[in-house]
Protein backbone atom coordinates (compact mmCIF):
# COMPACT_ATOMS: atom_id res chain seq x y z
CA UNK A 1 0.00 0.00 0.00
CA UNK A 2 1.27 3.59 -1.25
CA UNK A 3 1.79 6.09 1.84
CA UNK A 4 -1.24 7.93 2.45
CA UNK A 5 -2.08 10.66 4.85
CA UNK A 6 -3.36 10.75 8.29
CA UNK A 7 -5.52 13.25 7.44
CA UNK A 8 -7.13 11.02 4.58
CA UNK A 9 -6.86 8.01 7.20
CA UNK A 10 -8.92 10.62 9.13
CA UNK A 11 -11.70 11.42 6.76
CA UNK A 12 -12.45 7.72 6.38
CA UNK A 13 -12.58 7.08 9.89
CA UNK A 14 -14.18 10.03 10.67
CA UNK A 15 -17.30 9.25 7.54
CA UNK A 16 -17.42 5.76 8.66
CA UNK A 17 -17.85 6.54 12.55
CA UNK A 18 -20.22 8.80 12.01
CA UNK A 19 -22.35 6.49 9.58
CA UNK A 20 -22.12 3.37 12.16
CA UNK A 21 -23.10 5.82 15.18
CA UNK A 22 -25.98 7.51 12.85
CA UNK A 23 -27.27 4.00 12.24
CA UNK A 24 -27.26 3.27 16.24
CA UNK A 25 -28.91 6.55 16.72
CA UNK A 26 -31.90 5.35 14.83
CA UNK A 27 -32.47 2.30 15.57
CA UNK A 28 -32.18 3.48 19.89
CA UNK A 29 -34.79 6.35 18.29
CA UNK A 30 -36.84 3.69 16.80
CA UNK A 31 -36.78 1.66 19.97
CA UNK A 32 -37.81 4.63 22.04
CA UNK A 33 -40.68 5.95 20.30
CA UNK A 34 -44.29 4.83 21.17
CA UNK A 35 -45.92 6.41 17.54
CA UNK A 36 -45.74 3.65 14.88
CA UNK A 37 -45.14 6.13 11.99
CA UNK A 38 -41.86 7.43 13.82
CA UNK A 39 -40.37 4.10 14.52
CA UNK A 40 -40.82 3.40 10.71
CA UNK A 41 -38.90 6.52 10.03
CA UNK A 42 -36.12 6.13 12.36
CA UNK A 43 -35.65 2.91 10.80
CA UNK A 44 -35.97 3.96 7.43
CA UNK A 45 -33.05 6.43 8.43
CA UNK A 46 -30.87 3.61 9.63
CA UNK A 47 -30.97 1.45 6.79
CA UNK A 48 -30.39 4.93 5.03
CA UNK A 49 -26.89 4.88 6.79
CA UNK A 50 -25.88 1.19 5.77
CA UNK A 51 -26.31 2.89 2.43
CA UNK A 52 -24.12 5.86 2.87
CA UNK A 53 -21.49 3.06 4.24
CA UNK A 54 -21.53 1.16 0.91
CA UNK A 55 -21.13 4.51 -1.39
CA UNK A 56 -18.50 5.73 1.35
CA UNK A 57 -16.56 2.64 0.03
CA UNK A 58 -17.26 3.24 -3.44
CA UNK A 59 -15.89 6.94 -2.86
CA UNK A 60 -12.88 5.74 -0.95
CA UNK A 61 -11.86 3.20 -4.03
CA UNK A 62 -12.29 5.43 -6.56
CA UNK A 63 -10.05 8.42 -4.72
CA UNK A 64 -7.73 5.78 -3.29
CA UNK A 65 -7.51 3.78 -6.60
CA UNK A 66 -6.58 0.07 -5.60
CA UNK A 67 -5.81 1.09 -2.57
CA UNK A 68 -7.47 -0.96 0.26
CA UNK A 69 -8.61 1.53 2.71
CA UNK A 70 -10.50 -1.51 5.10
CA UNK A 71 -6.96 -1.71 6.35
CA UNK A 72 -6.64 2.07 7.48
CA UNK A 73 -9.91 1.54 9.69
CA UNK A 74 -8.93 -0.80 13.17
CA UNK A 75 -12.42 -1.68 15.63
CA UNK A 76 -11.07 -0.36 18.10
CA UNK A 77 -10.82 2.92 16.12
CA UNK A 78 -14.93 2.82 15.54
CA UNK A 79 -15.90 2.29 19.76
CA UNK A 80 -17.25 5.54 20.99
CA UNK A 81 -20.18 7.60 19.52
CA UNK A 82 -19.56 10.19 17.02
CA UNK A 83 -19.67 14.10 18.44
CA UNK A 84 -22.60 14.85 16.32
CA UNK A 85 -24.75 11.86 17.39
CA UNK A 86 -24.14 12.36 21.16
CA UNK A 87 -25.95 15.82 20.93
CA UNK A 88 -29.03 14.26 19.11
CA UNK A 89 -29.38 11.32 21.48
CA UNK A 90 -29.67 14.40 23.99
CA UNK A 91 -32.91 16.13 21.98
CA UNK A 92 -34.50 13.11 21.74
CA UNK A 93 -34.71 11.84 25.43
CA UNK A 94 -36.00 15.70 26.01
CA UNK A 95 -38.69 15.35 22.55
CA UNK A 96 -42.20 15.05 24.27
CA UNK A 97 -43.55 13.29 21.20
CA UNK A 98 -41.61 11.65 18.58
CA UNK A 99 -43.67 10.83 15.60
CA UNK A 100 -42.31 11.33 11.70
CA UNK A 101 -42.25 15.28 12.05
CA UNK A 102 -39.48 14.50 14.98
CA UNK A 103 -38.13 12.04 12.73
CA UNK A 104 -37.39 13.87 9.83
CA UNK A 105 -36.33 16.81 12.07
CA UNK A 106 -33.77 15.12 13.97
CA UNK A 107 -32.52 13.31 10.48
CA UNK A 108 -32.31 17.00 8.75
CA UNK A 109 -30.06 18.18 12.12
CA UNK A 110 -27.52 15.04 11.87
CA UNK A 111 -27.37 15.33 8.14
CA UNK A 112 -26.81 19.52 8.80
CA UNK A 113 -24.47 18.82 11.14
CA UNK A 114 -22.69 16.32 9.50
CA UNK A 115 -22.13 18.40 6.36
CA UNK A 116 -20.63 21.24 8.54
CA UNK A 117 -18.16 18.81 9.63
CA UNK A 118 -17.32 17.83 6.22
CA UNK A 119 -17.34 21.38 4.79
CA UNK A 120 -15.24 22.38 8.14
CA UNK A 121 -12.71 19.65 7.36
CA UNK A 122 -12.02 20.48 3.90
CA UNK A 123 -11.06 23.57 5.01
CA UNK A 124 -9.00 22.42 7.44
CA UNK A 125 -6.63 19.75 5.50
CA UNK A 126 -3.98 20.06 2.59
CA UNK A 127 -4.17 17.00 1.32
CA UNK A 128 -6.11 16.84 -1.87
CA UNK A 129 -7.26 13.16 -1.67
CA UNK A 130 -8.80 14.54 1.42
CA UNK A 131 -10.61 17.21 0.31
CA UNK A 132 -11.92 15.51 -2.10
CA UNK A 133 -12.94 12.68 -0.29
CA UNK A 134 -14.29 15.26 2.35
CA UNK A 135 -16.08 17.25 -0.72
CA UNK A 136 -17.90 13.82 -1.37
CA UNK A 137 -18.97 13.29 1.85
CA UNK A 138 -20.70 16.89 2.35
CA UNK A 139 -22.50 16.06 -1.03
CA UNK A 140 -23.75 12.86 -0.07
CA UNK A 141 -24.83 14.24 2.96
CA UNK A 142 -26.43 17.38 1.04
CA UNK A 143 -28.62 14.91 -1.21
CA UNK A 144 -30.41 12.76 1.87
CA UNK A 145 -30.60 16.18 3.95
CA UNK A 146 -32.68 17.83 0.87
CA UNK A 147 -34.29 13.74 0.46
CA UNK A 148 -35.46 14.47 4.10
CA UNK A 149 -36.26 17.98 3.37
CA UNK A 150 -38.91 17.08 1.17
CA UNK A 151 -40.11 14.30 3.35
CA UNK A 152 -40.60 17.29 5.83
CA UNK A 153 -42.38 19.61 3.44
CA UNK A 154 -45.04 16.95 1.89
CA UNK A 155 -46.08 16.09 5.99
CA UNK A 156 -45.96 19.20 6.66
CA UNK A 157 -47.81 20.51 3.58
CA UNK A 158 -45.74 23.39 3.23
CA UNK A 159 -46.46 23.84 -0.59
CA UNK A 160 -42.77 23.32 -1.19
CA UNK A 161 -41.45 19.84 -2.70
CA UNK A 162 -37.78 19.16 -3.97
CA UNK A 163 -37.41 23.20 -3.58
CA UNK A 164 -39.92 24.22 -5.57
CA UNK A 165 -43.72 25.83 -4.96
CA UNK A 166 -46.74 23.39 -5.38
CA UNK A 167 -48.66 25.95 -6.09
CA UNK A 168 -48.26 29.74 -6.98
CA UNK A 169 -49.71 32.34 -4.29
CA UNK A 170 -51.54 34.34 -6.94
CA UNK A 171 -53.49 31.39 -7.75
CA UNK A 172 -52.73 30.75 -11.33
CA UNK A 173 -51.89 27.18 -10.47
Amino acid sequence: MSEISEQVKNAIREAIKLEINGRKFFNHAADMTSHETGQKMFRYLAEEEVKHMEVFGDLFSQILGDEDWRQLVHPDEMKGEAPLVTKLKARMAHAESKGEVEALSIGMELESDAIRHFQEAVAATNDPKAKKIFREIAEEEKFHYDLLQAQYDSVMHTGNYLDGAEFRMDGKW
